[in-house]
């Protein structure tokens, strides 16, 4: 069953399996394809082969995505198993409605996990959310998408979040496909749910650090509360760029013995944040709480401070590179699974262009479309 839907999305539920498959080809295939049995003139694979490599060639949208099909020589076409008509075996490609029809339809869920990276064996794996701000309607909100990223950049997955409930609720759901035996688990203070803590430490046998601020005020007034100039374990980090200058001090204590509501928690840590902005020297301060399951020996200050900071990854490396160089809070696909689908198509994006040695994705995607129907297919590996 797909995590988003009441139906049936793929042959087999998600699984390990499906997502290791070797080709992208065989990866979609196991996709059930949404249209209705009759009028089905193009293959279902086809069409979201052709999706993935002209959003690789730098097309932001459903009209951008048929108009770069309808462009696409012969060559092109046959490398992605467009259909063929007359004796000649002229090659097809879709309509910008048919992709349309498509991409609103297929399955988000299964679709994302296909497209993403494996989590087993990660350092660290960063969940946040992000709303698509052009897909609101008079009607219902914009879509909001939960996604959960690597340590090294890569998009593992997203869910989109249901109306009328919040990113709590999928948490779970999206991490529940993945082997995280080992990978610590970072998430901002909304995730800061016992819930969570549990799920993590005892079913996935992951560890966690999770942010603590004034939405868990009992919690909160515990942490703050705790003997901090006592703290012999402490780190010092100073850095400059960005146009500013920041001093990190973050200092660690065992709670297991201080009656710490909070399942499996075993450190606190405390991280204040000092900034300058060297442009106008105004200064400001910042302190941040966080719990943890790893103990002093395999975390210490320094490891807490960039489990800590490496929550920023999926903020800096994926929801800001799909707002600037995709503009997706500018784009207006709005109807059924298309702003979830059009967002998967894009980490996947993003996913290719930096396993390939992209560091700038703006410049990866230049790169692609000096040579649109030839580069995105290598990269892929379509044959």
């Amino acid at each position: 069953m797909c995590r988003q839907s009441a139906s049936v999305c793929l042959i087999k539920s998600p699984s390990r399996q499906h997502r290791a498959l070797a080709g992208l080809p065989q990866r979609l295939a196991t996709l059930a394809d949404p249209r209705h049995r009759r009028g089905k003139r193009h293959p279902f694979v086809s069409v979201l082969l052709i999706a993935c490599s002209a959003v690789l060639a730098g097309a932001r949208s459903f009209a951008a995505i048929g108009q770069w099909a309808r462009n696409a020589p012969q060559d092109t076409l046959a490398r992605l198993g467009a259909r063929t008509t007359t004796v000649f075996s002229t090659r097809i490609a879709p309509s910008t409605a048919t992709i349309r029809r498509v991409l609103n339809a297929v399955c988000p869920g299964g679709l994302a996990d296909l497209l993403g990276a494996d989590p087993a064996g990660a350092d660290t794996l960063a969940v946040d959310g992000k709303s698509a701000r052009g897909s609101r309607t008079p009607a219902s909100p914009a879509a909001h998408l939960l996604a959960a990223m690597t340590g090294t950049g890569q998009t593992v997955s997203q869910l989109r979040v249901p109306d009328k409930t919040n990113e709590i609720t999928c948490f779970a759901a999206l991490l529940q496909p993945y082997d995280l035996a080992g990978v610590t688990v970072t998430a901002d203070a909304l995730h800061t749910q016992r819930e969570h803590a549990r799920f993590l430490v005892e079913d996935k046998k992951a560890h966690y650090l999770l942010l603590i601020k004034a939405n868990q005020p009992g919690l909160f007034r515990q942490l703050r509360s705790l003997p901090w100039t006592q703290a012999t374990a402490r780190r010092y980090d100073r850095e400059t760029g960005h146009g500013r200058k920041e001093t990190r001090t973050t200092r660690a204590l065992t709670v297991t013995d201080l009656g710490l509501d909070f399942p499996h928690a075993v450190q606190a840590a405390k991280i204040l944040r000092h900034r300058t902005d060297l442009r106008s020297g105004k200064v400001t301060r910042q302190t941040v709480y966080a719990l943890t399951d790893l103990t002093a020996r395999q975390a210490s200050p320094q490891r807490l401070g960039q489990l800590a900071r490496s929550q920023w990854v999926i903020e800096n490396r994926l929801h800001f590179v799909r707002d600037t160089t995709f503009t997706e809070d500018a784009s207006k696909i709005r109807t059924g699974h298309g702003p979830d689908n059009m967002a998967t198509l894009r980490s996947f994006a993003i996913n290719q262009l930096r396993a390939a040695g992209h560091p700038n994705i703006a410049a990866g995607l230049r790169k692609m479309s000096y040579q649109p129907f030839h580069r995105p297919l290598d990269l892929l590996g379509l044959a």
